[in-house]
């Protein structure tokens, strides 16, 4: 695509269809464009909504340009944020994937640094001195002895890479942030979704009916990317839409202070730390229930929420989430 069209976008706040999105996410990876030209194309996104056909452009690029991974044969769950809600909480998702696997599910995270909050999926990874890899036979041998592998995101796609320090220098939400999710490299079975808004989620749920993912998207009416157990929360599966209270899923309702992720990543991992050797607050612990809960709903649908709410508590109880973190740490050091 040539300049005069990205130019004529940013200046008209045209929508793009399918395939100009994919070509103009291809022109960034080709480094067609400078670093303000960037910015300024992701401002756009920030002055109105991103349309159904330019999220799917944007996906469909970045997963033609993929290190592909080949982990199918596990049918894995990634459970993940859009981040950008603001509220910069702890690492809610990162926890939850630990739990799932310790509850004996196949999890392939698949995460970043922290563009808009203090600490990332892989700023808790670093702290904990994991090193990313993108070697197949290592990921492999991650999920097979411990249930889960982490996925630096950078390491799998270029335009990831090429946009990390304008998005860390922007400091805002992004449509990146929206686009992370989508393209886990390994295209898992099941996604587990938080999103800060209603609009997005809608988004999402008529981006993953095309995809053929089995999916929930998940968003508290308060603002926050998961669920914050702080208020009301909607979950919308490929068949059906509803909306919860903290309350009759038998959780106390939180404050917003309650989920504060600190304010340098070393807070963050100490956190992250103490809600897997279950010495964490109430509710910090119930928020990384809650969402673990929804993620094994989306693998096994014929169980109610209250079992896997159930098998959720009794991962992180019993120690096996933090028995697979150890060992996952182990592994990948």
């Amino acid at each position: 695509m040539r300049l005069s069209k990205i130019s004529f976008v940013i200046n008209h706040l045209i929508y793009l269809g399918r395939k100009e999105a994919r070509e103009i996410l291809q022109g960034i990876t080709q480094g067609k464009y400078n670093d303000a030209q960037i910015a300024s194309l992701i401002t756009v996104f920030l002055m109105r909504s991103i349309s159904v056909e330019e999220l799917i452009g944007f996906r469909e690029a970045l997963l033609e340009m993929r290190i592909p991974v080949d982990l199918n044969e596990f049918e894995p769950i990634d459970i993940v944020g859009t981040g950008g809600d603001g509220k910069n909480t702890f690492n809610v998702s990162t926890c939850a994937c630990f739990v799932v696997a310790g509850a004996g599910y196949p999890v392939v995270k698949h995460g970043n640094y922290g563009a808009t909050s203090v600490s990332g999926a892989s700023n808790v990874m670093e702290q904990h001195g994991v090193k990313f890899t993108a070697d197949n036979d290592s990921l492999r041998r991650s999920l097979e002895r411990c249930n889960i592998a982490y996925l630096h995101a950078p390491l799998f796609n270029r335009a990831l890479k090429a946009v990390a320090p304008i998005r860390k220098a922007l400091g805002v939400r992004t449509f990146f942030n929206m686009l992370g999710p989508l393209v886990n490299p390994v295209m898992p079975t099941y996604q587990l979704l938080g999103v800060y808004n209603l609009p997005l989620l809608r988004l999402y749920n008529y981006t993953y009916q095309e995809s053929g993912t089995q999916f929930a998207v998940v968003h508290s009416l308060d603002g926050y990317d998961e669920i914050s157990l702080t208020s009301d929360f909607k979950v919308a599966m490929p068949d059906s839409e509803k909306l919860y209270s903290p309350e009759e899923l038998g959780f106390a309702r939180c404050r917003e202070a309650d989920l504060y992720g600190g304010d340098t990543p070393e807070e963050a991992a100490a956190i992250f730390d103490r809600v897997l050797q279950g010495t964490a607050t109430p509710a910090q612990s119930n928020c990384v229930i809650a969402n673990a809960a929804f993620a094994i709903r989306v693998m096994r649908p014929e169980k109610s929420i209250d079992t896997c709410i159930a098998e959720a508590r009794e991962s992180l109880a019993a120690g096996k989430a933090l028995h697979t973190f150890e060992k996952f740490v182990e592994l990948n050091s």
